[in-house]
């Protein structure tokens, strides 16, 4: 049994409420300060988390599993990360207080990115290649249902882990044919070390057969029952937060420069609209608003999960996603 943490351990560590009577809430990211993470700094240049009360402080993460843990032992009371990976963690660490609240990734930016001068444009090219996987990447996490999916014979494949920061530069060397990742940054990644999108592939694993969401607001169960309102507010100022990046994608890079001037602006604004247009803004977010998911959709993304994944307690949605902090309205982002 996961072991909790005391309330005030918590409490002390990330949620401690000033002077000026505003809730101190640090939230931890899946990655760097890169183009999607930009309406969450809007939200902050905006005025969107004070009108709620809130005083956010955004932490960089390192991969889409990297804040389940931050989250679940409260060092975090709030962070981003796949919902997927979410899954198997509560699993394996049954009662630990974590869930998540906010879709964020209607449809998840899991893909293989490869070289089509290396032989490889479908997912059956794979096989007889190298592949570069970090183990702490989210499409890593996903890749054998892809595999399943798509016949991929696994005894084909060669798997070379390989570290975040290494990935796209091995790629772009050649040293190996494809590799995994979210489709908004490794493909823009290859194109700033010279590989063109025109010679890249991208297999996103949405569109071979994986039926799954990605990422999603998460939260410390514990923190969100002793503090609804907070979670509330924090998720009202995230859907204004994308709610304007949407509408004015290179303003919204403006508030990540301020935190990352290293940047490339406009590398960085292609980002977030590649992110908007594949993974955010998508038909049944147009329709319904941002934040909620789909029940039937769930029920078969964890019977795909099943299929690849021994689950040693029978899947239950409703540990995984609890809607009850979004908005009594949907919320739309247009």
């Amino acid at each position: 049994m996961f072991k909790r943490i005391l309330f005030a351990a918590a409490f002390l560590a990330a949620a401690i409420t000033s002077g000026a009577a505003q809730q101190q809430v640090q939230f931890a990211l899946d990655w760097k300060f890169e183009g999607p993470a930009a309406p969450y700094f809007v939200a902050i240049d905006k005025g969107y988390f004070e009108a709620e009360g809130l005083s956010v402080e955004i932490s960089e993460g390192a991969g889409s599993l990297d804040a389940i843990p931050k989250v679940a032992t409260g060092a975090y009371p709030i962070g981003f990360a796949d919902i997927n990976s979410l899954m198997r963690f509560l699993d394996q660490n049954p009662g630990a207080p974590v869930a998540a609240i906010m879709m964020i990734y209607d449809k998840p930016p899991f893909s293989v990115v490869g070289r089509k001068d290396l032989g490889v444009e479908t997912p059956k090219d794979l096989e007889g290649k190298v592949l570069g996987a970090p183990p702490p990447d989210g499409a890593w996490a996903q890749f054998p249902i892809f595999a399943a999916e798509n016949g991929l014979d696994m005894s084909k494949i060669t798997v070379e882990p390989v570290g975040f920061p290494t990935r796209e530069p091995m790629l772009a060397e050649g040293k190996v044919a494809a590799v995994t990742g979210f489709s908004f940054s490794s493909t823009l990644n290859l194109k700033r070390l010279g590989i063109p999108l025109d010679q890249q592939s991208v297999l996103l694993m949405a569109d071979h057969g994986v039926s799954l969401y990605g990422n999603a607001i998460i939260v410390n169960t514990d923190f969100a029952e002793a503090n609804p309102d907070v979670v509330k507010g924090f998720v009202n100022a995230v859907a204004m937060g994308w709610k304007d990046a949407i509408s004015d994608p290179a303003g919204a890079i403006e508030s990540l420069i301020k935190r990352n001037p290293a940047a490339d602006a406009d590398l960085e604004t292609e980002r977030l609209q590649m992110s908007i247009d594949a993974n955010v803004l998508t038909d049944y977010v147009k329709a319904n608003g941002i934040g909620g998911i789909d029940d039937a959709r769930m029920a078969k993304a964890i019977e795909q999960t099943k299929s690849v994944y021994e689950f040693k307690a029978e899947p239950d949605a409703s540990l995984y996603f609890d809607a009850s902090y979004l908005p009594a309205e949907p919320f739309m982002l247009q």
